[in-house]
């Protein structure tokens, strides 16, 4: 078999594999192409040299490259950061192992072996969809040796930001980052779909919402009856500053200074906001609460509102889930009202 490398126009090196053969009616020297895959042009090769078919022995790293070059493009973005990032650890596990000597046995190793365990989980549920994919493109038939191991146990972060937590910080924030909690908790929604809200998403009425995470497609109400809601007057308001400053900008939350209020910029302001108030509190010779207040984080507004609504149903529509035990399990923070005895 003969190797030919040569480089495009493009700057890409490009690799084919051939029969060095003969032409049997002449006997003149003959190359038979065998195509650009290694694996195939093997397979070609020995059926043309009439030698027994050499078994294909792939690496897992050919597998995460291709899941890689594939797959991963076609996700959201802050999901191709966590796939890379998976990535990189299974590489280190079972880069240099071949795809059919991967084990139930072997994973759960690996999952034992992990210090973080939450990531281990989100890792092997990687390697499952890896697998799954290799099985597709026809590179094993053998069963998905991920499926049914066990994962680690989750304990779903259960802080909740009480009223006197959130008005220690809320008290502390700057104009912007008191627009963006109380735009985050009268929505429900994520922070970054927070801070991507625009003024043409004000429209007849509604809000709407776009989420990024899921695709899910949401009009939340400005208007109860013939009056603005509490989400409609803080539009209103935010509208209106946008008019009496000149802002230009097509975003909701903006700063002062009219720029839009980037995810590191709302981090560092959360972060002082809360340093402050935590000086405070020790000032005040509070250290319990000192210490809640560091625990609590701008993702912490989302739960907070799925906990202040009484109807769950309400709870779950509004945060864009398709199953309430999610909204019941994971974001509701506080305990069901109940009636006593008597």
């Amino acid at each position: 078999m003969l190797r030919r490398v040569r480089k495009l126009k493009s700057g890409k090196i490009w690799i084919g594999y051939y029969y060095d053969g003969r032409d049997l009616s002449t006997g003149k020297r003959l190359e038979i192409p065998l195509g650009v895959d290694l694996d195939v042009a093997k397979l070609e090769w020995a059926k043309l040299d009439r030698k027994p078919v050499p078994k294909i022995v792939r690496l897992m790293n050919h597998l995460f490259d291709r899941y890689e070059r594939d797959v991963i493009p076609n996700k959201k973005q802050s999901t191709q950061r966590e796939n890379l990032l998976a990535l990189k650890q299974l590489r280190n596990a079972f880069g240099d192992a071949p795809v059919e000597a991967i084990t139930p046995q072997a994973i759960a190793q690996y999952r034992d072996a992990r210090t973080a365990k939450v990531r281990a989980n989100r890792e092997i549920a990687l390697l499952s969809h890896v697998y799954n994919m290799a099985r597709e493109w026809g590179v094993t038939a053998m069963v998905n040796p991920a499926t049914g191991v066990r994962k680690n146990k989750e304990v779903p972060r259960d802080f909740y930001a009480t009223p006197e937590i959130w008005d220690a910080v809320y008290s502390k924030a700057v104009p912007e980052l008191r627009d963006a909690m109380d735009l985050a908790y009268l929505t429900g929604q994520r922070p970054s779909d927070v801070l991507r809200m625009r003024v043409a998403d004000v429209t007849d009425g509604f809000l709407l919402v776009a989420q990024g995470k899921t695709s899910k497609k949401l009009k939340i109400r400005l208007m109860a009856g013939e009056a603005l809601n509490g989400l409609g007057q803080l539009v209103a308001r935010l509208l209106e500053a946008h008019r009496a400053r000149g802002v230009i900008s097509p975003y909701l939350i903006v700063t002062e200074s009219g720029r839009h209020l980037t995810k590191v910029m709302l981090r560092h302001r959360f972060d002082d906001a809360r340093e402050a108030a935590v000086s405070k509190a020790l000032a005040n010779r509070d250290p319990a609460l000192a210490e809640s207040i560091r625990s609590f984080q701008f993702r912490d507004i989302r739960p907070k509102a799925a906990s202040e609504i009484d109807d769950l149903a309400d709870a779950s529509r509004l945060l864009g889930h398709s199953d309430r035990r999610i909204t019941e399990t994971v974001y509701r923070r506080v305990g069901e009202i109940v009636k006593p005895t008597r």
